[in-house]
């Protein structure tokens, strides 16, 4: 297939990019920014928030499948009205583009934050570990713009023509990051790992970007023998701690021990049961074996 993947250099597309061109597919790489990012693939420069640019890029290179990866990545990294406009629209303007223009598989980045942990407000999760049943908490212009690209891909799947599935991919951890590189907060992997109060602000979740590239092909490859406008987690095997969240959530976060008492061991708090299920997907990194 060709693939075009939007957002190519950023934490995770230089390994999706890597990870379908190893499958034999023909990648492109679309981004706002003129580096290649981790591999070095080359970038087509566009404005996927402007509808023509968008329109024009996919029309440009007629892929059978996007990737859709861009974003304002984090919370608070730009006003909420920027952030929100930006990754709403990307989100729409791609997936609109992309009917219109025939491209048979839409793929579209949300993040495990719509779960809502983190509000000042107040939150508490219904039941732990989470799966794709637990409902939605979006407080921020971040976490409400995650939920409405979902929103928008399940809007797209239900008018019967093309593919189109979300996948939540937890914090991504690149190559080089188990190396002692900085991750997305200045800190590092070690950091991480021996303060939990760093690692608790996203209930330490974690998966490894090449894991997430893995996920991303099988989701490509079977996506249209699923039912359509599927929402998946995708996580590590295990919590980036070395205590169990079962004594580290109460600790460290609004979560009830109650709540908190099933994940004992290495168990995480995000499920990635059904991209099991359904595609036979599965981690196969962890922290414990991949960490320097």
């Amino acid at each position: 297939m060709r693939v075009l993947v939007t957002g190519g250099s950023g934490r995770l597309g230089g390994s999706v990019l890597d990870e379908l061109a190893d499958a034999g597919n023909e990648t492109v790489c679309v981004d706002t920014q003129q580096s290649g990012g981790r591999s070095g693939h080359g970038v087509f420069p566009a404005d996927l928030t402007d509808p023509g640019d968008c329109y024009s890029t996919i029309a440009h290179f007629r892929p059978d499948a996007v990737v859709h990866l861009a974003a304002i990545p984090a919370p608070f990294l730009r006003s909420e009205i920027e952030t929100f406009r930006t990754n709403s629209a990307l989100a729409f303007n791609v997936c609109q583009a992309a009917h219109d223009l025939g491209v048979g598989t839409v793929l579209v980045a949300s993040s495990p934050t719509v779960m809502g942990y983190g509000n000042p407000g107040g939150w508490r999760p219904e039941y732990l570990p989470f799966d794709e049943e637990h409902p939605v908490a979006p407080w921020n212009s971040y976490t409400l713009s995650k939920t409405s690209a979902e929103q928008i891909v399940r809007g797209f799947a239900s008018r019967g023509s093309g593919v189109f599935h979300s996948f939540r991919p937890c914090f991504v951890v690149a190559p080089e990051d188990w190396r002692g590189a900085p991750i997305q907060d200045g800190s590092t992997i070690h950091n991480r790992l021996n303060k939990p109060e760093l690692a608790a602000a996203s209930l330490f979740n974690y998966v490894d970007a090449r894991d997430a590239a893995e996920f991303v092909r099988m989701l490509l490859e079977q996506g249209g023998n699923i039912p359509n406008g599927q929402t998946f987690f995708v996580t590590g095997p295990d919590a980036l701690a070395r205590e169990p969240l079962s004594e580290l959530l109460p600790r460290h976060t609004p979560v009830p021990a109650a709540t908190a008492s099933g994940l004992t061991g290495t168990k995480p708090a995000f499920d990635y049961g059904k991209a099991q299920r359904l595609l036979g997907w599965h981690p196969r990194r962890s922290w414990h074996t991949e960490l320097s």
